[in-house]
């Protein structure tokens, strides 16, 4: 019979106990300092020997005894659902993930998709979040925000373009984005003006308000605004520049920079000139619209609040009494180049 290799054993698992014996401190001390407590004075040295001893022993603290008392945790949830995850979305979670993370709170995302507004807030409220930063695309109600301020969470805050009773609001209103380049190509003297709306329903919370925008500041102007349907295919691209000259339209504003392209590609194969029978704009202002034969022009989209986002939440979280506040965070402008 063949027998096995022997295998390492694991040995006990690490306690503050064993940190605080290693260190020679109590295990308040080790508390303290593994949890980056600033309000009891401790030594750098005193502090510098309790972390040397907790890296040597390979002991972190448990989170959940933690959570246990403090009635919260430092988790900040991130409920994840069908959200377009375009350059300004990627952007806005590496800046709020490493500023949290300077302030030793722990960011965890959590899939969302398909479940309704109760189920969904009682199955964050089960983590303890000390805050939740709700996406527009997922579901959230008044109910449900109570439910989550009942488990403990110190702020329940909402991303997306309507705020929800109860909670703080992160606006970031697109319909500026439609509008914004709607004016640009009113100021260039276009006024028959298509608008990509892609047919991908993922892209719907963006869309939608980025062609309200687009109409308003067309009505303003006294121009015309058509939609334009379009799949992310050539094949759809190619039909839609097919069917430019019976469309009558000068210029075109599309969803994204992506869909910019995919159209602006197959308006140069169809033999239509860029930008004097069709000025271009997209959105997100993207590197490589920038390396086009001609440059695209593009929205570009910035957040900006009166401090930083890990700074606003974490002061949220101090002060669980606040009223609920309202941030706009969406700033647009048209960056013109050579498609406009």
């Amino acid at each position: 019979m063949s027998q096995l290799p022997d295998q390492p054993t694991e040995g006990p698992v690490p306690t503050s106990a064993d940190v605080a014996r290693l260190a020679g401190v109590s295990r308040a001390t080790v508390s303290y300092v593994l949890n980056n407590n600033a309000q009891v004075r401790i030594s750098d040295q005193t502090r510098r020997r309790v972390r040397e001893a907790a890296d040597e022993l390979g002991y972190v603290p448990h989170a959940a005894a933690r959570t246990l008392r403090a009635g919260h945790s430092r988790m900040v949830l991130l409920p994840t659902g069908n959200v377009p995850t375009g350059p300004l979305h990627l952007r806005f979670l590496r800046d709020l993930e490493s500023g949290l993370r300077r302030l030793d709170y722990t960011v965890v995302q959590y899939g969302s998709l398909g479940l309704n507004a109760d189920d969904a807030a009682r199955a964050w409220a089960e983590l303890r979040p000390a805050a939740v930063i709700v996406p527009g695309s997922v579901p959230l109600a008044p109910r449900g925000t109570a439910v989550l301020r009942r488990s403990g969470a110190k702020a329940v805050i909402t991303l997306g373009p309507h705020p929800v009773e109860g909670a703080h609001a992160l606006i970031m209103d697109q319909r500026e984005v439609g509008g914004c380049a709607v004016r640009h190509l009113l100021e260039r003297g276009r006024r028959r003006i298509g608008v990509v709306m892609p047919e991908d329903p993922a892209t719907a919370l963006f869309a939608a308000p980025r062609l309200a925008g687009a109409r308003e500041a067309a009505l303003n102007g006294g121009a015309h605004v058509e939609v334009l349907p379009l799949r992310y295919e050539e094949e759809s691209a190619a039909s839609v520049a097919a069917r430019w000259p019976a469309l009558g339209l000068d210029a075109v504003f599309a969803y994204d920079d992506t869909y910019a392209m995919l159209l602006m590609r197959a308006l140069q194969d169809a033999g239509i000139a860029i930008p004097a029978e069709a000025a271009v704009v997209g959105a997100d202002d993207s590197m490589l619209g920038r390396l086009l034969r001609p440059r695209l022009s593009s929205v570009r989209m910035e957040l900006a609040t009166a401090q930083p986002l890990a700074d606003l939440v974490d002061r949220l979280v101090r002060h669980p009494r606040t009223p609920p506040e309202r941030h706009d965070l969406l700033r647009a402008r048209t960056v013109r180049r050579e498609s406009s």
